[in-house]
Parts: structure tokens; C-alpha cells; sequence
């Protein structure tokens, strides 16, 4: 079940950060480190402070862009203190745990941790099925990214050692999130043929059209159907001015 669990960092800006959260992730029992585009990396700053966690820095995947760091992931949630208009289920870090654990039996799971300023980007955001919140002090609620780190690891190692012994034997096949995100590619360029989307004027049209499907949790059968509807729609409509 650790094994299904990937810790993503994006944008990361300071390399000391890395290396506390890999020291981290490994006291805990998790390996499986994602970076992407970070500032500095590798770095001797990331290699002093991950101590003797460097074989989880020597692992890790590096990669320029989310797309690559979430394409086998079934279920990914966000860590970030904002609040958002089109809103996913909100959680504290330790519910959050509890609800990982029920599906890490069967799920891809990514955690997105996002740049030490500015958290996830919106982008981040409409990928996740949920986000996690560390409840803090009112008056002083900044948290450093490996303390961060640090605690989801520390919850989620308590959460799955409790529920080791109650794993489905049965797994749905969710689509994941390259299926669903070659779909919504799929169906936005079929909108913008049929002018039911402006591109121009896009509005938030695709976030919420993201929402729907993470709510929805297709399957892989369920995303090839539905692949295939838009396929055959296209076929109806017939070439375009460009083929």
C-alpha cells in the first residue's frame, strides 16, 4: 500500500527543501519522491539535508511537467491552504489519511505539494480529486515544505497501518489521469469545432468540465466509450478546412 503512494513537488525553489522532504518521506516508510521542474536539482544542498535518505533522491523522478508526474495516477490530491470557487472535498491532513488508505489497496495515489511562495498553481489544482489541509496556529500558519511533507507522511503512515488489514479484494479500474486528461483534450477540441467553446472567450468552462469527471471517477471502459462517442461524432461531421 506505501508502494502505491507518490510524494510530488512542483516548482520547488529552494534545494534544502527537497532533501528535508525525502529525509522525511523515508522515516515514514515512503519512497517514491516526483519533481517537477524544480529550481535546483540535483544539488548539495538537497543531498546534505535529505542525510541518509539519498537513495530517495537518487530515485526520484524528474520531470518538466505535470502531465508526466500524474499519468499513471488514479487519485491525486492537493495540499494548499486556499479556498476555491469550483471547490473539490476539503480535508484535514488527517481525514485525508484516513480516506487515502481505504483506496491505496487499489489506486495510483500523488500528493502535489506546490512552490514554498505561491502553493499549487490553478492548473495543479483542477487535477485533484480532493485537497489537504494542515490545520495550524491562526496567527502564525505558515508551514515549511518538508514540515509539511513531514506530517502528511507522518498521518498517512498511522492510516495505512491500521486499515493493512482490511484491503478490497476486489479494485476498480479507474481511468487515470492521462485517460481522462486525453478525453477533456479530446472533447474541447470537438466543442471548439461544433462552437459550442470559444477559445477566445473560454471562461471556466474546462475547470468545471475537470471537476465533473474527478467527481465522476470514470473507469477505463467507461473513458473508452466515451472516446469513442466523440470519435464517432467527428466521423459524422466530417474532415475539417485543415485535412
Amino acid at each position: 500500500m506505501f508502494e502505491r503512494i507518490q510524494i510530488v513537488l512542483i516548482h520547488t525553489s529552494h534545494p534544502g527543501n527537497i532533501g528535508a522532504s525525502a529525509r522525511a518521506m523515508k522515516t515514514m516508510g515512503f519512497k517514491h519522491l516526483t519533481l517537477v521542474s524544480p529550481k535546483y536539482f540535483p544539488d548539495p544542498q538537497a543531498t546534505a539535508l535529505a542525510s541518509t535518505a539519498s537513495d530517495i533522491l537518487d530515485q526520484a523522478l524528474c520531470v518538466n511537467r505535470l502531465d508526466e508526474a500524474l499519468a499513471d495516477r488514479t487519485y491525486i490530491i492537493g495540499s494548499s491552504a486556499r479556498t476555491r470557487h469550483l471547490s473539490a472535498p476539503q480535508l484535514s491532513v488527517r481525514a485525508c489519511a484516513e480516506h487515502l488508505a481505504e483506496k491505496a489497496a487499489g489506486e495510483n495515489i500523488a500528493i502535489l505539494f506546490g512552490e514554498e511562495r505561491t502553493g499549487l498553481s490553478n492548473e495543479a489544482l483542477d487535477r485533484c480529486h480532493a485537497y489537504l489541509q494542515i490545520p495550524s496556529s491562526a496567527e502564525y500558519s505558515s508551514l515549511n515544505l518538508s514540515q509539511a511533507v513531514q506530517i502528511v507522511c507522518y498521518e498517512l503512515r498511522q492510516a495505512l497501518s491500521t486499515h493493512e488489514s482490511k484491503v478490497e479484494s476486489s479494485v476498480k479500474p479507474y481511468a487515470n489521469d492521462q485517460e481522462v486528461e486525453a478525453y477533456l483534450q479530446h472533447l474541447e477540441r470537438l466543442m471548439i469545432r461544433t462552437e459550442f467553446l470559444d477559445p477566445k472567450f473560454p471562461k471556466r468552462l474546462m475547470s468545471r468540465l475537470h471537476r465533473l469527471y474527478l467527481r465522476a471517477r470514470p473507469e477505463k471502459q467507461e473513458i473508452n466509450i466515451l472516446r469513442g462517442i466523440l470519435t464517432a461524432i467527428e466521423k459524422n461531421l466530417g474532415p475539417t478546412a485543415h485535412e
